[in-house]
């Protein structure tokens, strides 16, 4: 699949740049082009991968590029009325070439969460192309502000998007490491999960051939219906003497592989992927359509394993749009199994931030009733106490 990839503030940009090193790592080339906008100059500059004419700041007469500080309506506001050139940038991409666009941002920051929606709008209105996002859930434990941004921007994201695919930090613990390790390990687990789905079937020329190819019409299909995506990801690491057999083993034929054991194993990982691995929690069953990519060894991706996948999410789902095929890397030591749950409608971490959203506007309506009462109050007091030191005078 060849994307079009636009990041939009801190974190949208970083995981551009990441999806950028896992792109060049594994020889994919599904990132056709790309772009990160941001307010925050600091930011733009922090990057590693993606090129200087494809950083672009936005808002600089606003906020001097120093950020719209977690206020997604200012981060709305600019994106509003410096779309166009964002815009001149992405019309400069090979955009003939593009299956669709991906817009990736922090559902709880500023710029990200309140750029998103207005972006969406504009590509739509103006190519052709499909444009879905990648949404970043903030951990709850990352503050109140930008929990309550999410709560609020979620709903125009979707509205906006063909589909948004969510992963929800809330959902990795973090280690004892610094944040800023945390981060990175989060991003390569997004790298690694929806990279897997992009690159599938850009097929090398120095790769095996699949035994059930997926392309990009299969992704595209998948994530057709909108609304809401989650994606089960599980890997297994295969024992060095299989993945590169000595001399004499390859003399005597190479490793035989047992299609029983194989098909098992991957029916474990497959079962492990939907049951606890999804970037957002979700009660899978209110899944609309299903995507199975294997990906490993060519000699471990047997049809019956590819058939036995795809059957065993059809019965935990109750899907009946269940796709899939084997992506094949030869240089590979794991197998592993990526699943694309699409149009999900009930997802308890969506209801908890619905709640969220309600009851911070309605503490905000509060305080600010209860701020103007104290205002007036205060005014009040001060304009009696001018009166009495002229009534002295």
């Amino acid at each position: 699949m060849r994307i079009g990839l636009i990041g939009i503030g801190q974190a949208g940009g970083k995981i551009v740049d990441k999806f950028l090193e896992y792109d060049f790592n594994n020889n994919t080339n599904f990132v056709r082009d790309c772009l990160a906008v941001n307010t925050a100059h600091q930011d733009l500059s922090g990057l590693t991968n993606v090129p200087e004419e494809k950083r672009l700041l936005i808002g600089e007469s606003d906020v001097k590029g120093n950020g719209v500080g977690a206020n997604n309506k200012k981060g709305r506001d600019i994106m509003r009325k410096e779309v166009n050139e964002v815009i001149h940038l992405i019309n400069d991409m090979p955009t003939h070439q593009l299956d669709a666009f991906v817009i990736v941002a922090s559902l709880g920051g500023g710029t990200g969460s309140g750029g998103m929606p207005v972006l969406a709008k504009e590509l739509k209105e103006r190519y052709s192309e499909p444009v879905y996002g990648i949404g970043i859930l903030p951990a709850k434990k990352e503050g109140q502000i930008y929990t309550v941004n999410a709560a609020r921007s979620l709903q125009p994201c979707v509205e906006q998007l063909d589909n948004l695919m969510i992963f929800d930090n809330d959902s990795w613990s973090r280690g004892k490491g610094s944040l800023e390790t945390w981060y990175n390990d989060l991003n390569n687990k997004i790298a690694d999960r929806f990279g897997t789905i992009f690159s599938s079937g850009e097929i090398k020329e120095d790769e095996d051939v699949a035994e059930s190819v997926i392309d990009a019409s299969e992704v595209i299909n998948t994530l057709d219906c909108g609304g809401i995506s989650s994606i089960g990801y599980a890997s297994d690491e295969l024992d060095d003497a299989i993945v590169n057999p000595g001399i004499l083993t390859r003399l005597k034929g190479g490793v035989e592989i047992n299609e029983s054991e194989s098909t098992m194993r991957l029916n474990s990982l497959v079962e492990k992927s939907i049951t606890g691995n999804l970037t957002i929690p979700a009660n899978i069953d209110s899944t609309e359509r299903a995507l199975v990519i294997l990906s490993g060894p060519k000699e471990f991706m047997t049809r019956k394993g590819m058939e036995e996948g795809r059957r065993l999410v059809e019965e935990k789902t109750n899907c009946m749009e269940v796709r899939g095929g084997d992506y094949p890397k030869k240089d590979s030591n794991e197998m592993v199994v990526t699943v694309l749950l699409s149009g999900l409608h009930d997802l308890p971490r969506v209801r908890e931030l619905q709640r969220i959203a309600v009851e911070a506007d309605g503490q905000i309506k509060q305080i600010r009733e209860e701020r103007g009462d104290k205002l007036d109050k205060l005014l009040n007091e001060e304009n009696a106490e001018e009166l009495d030191n002229l009534l002295d005078i």
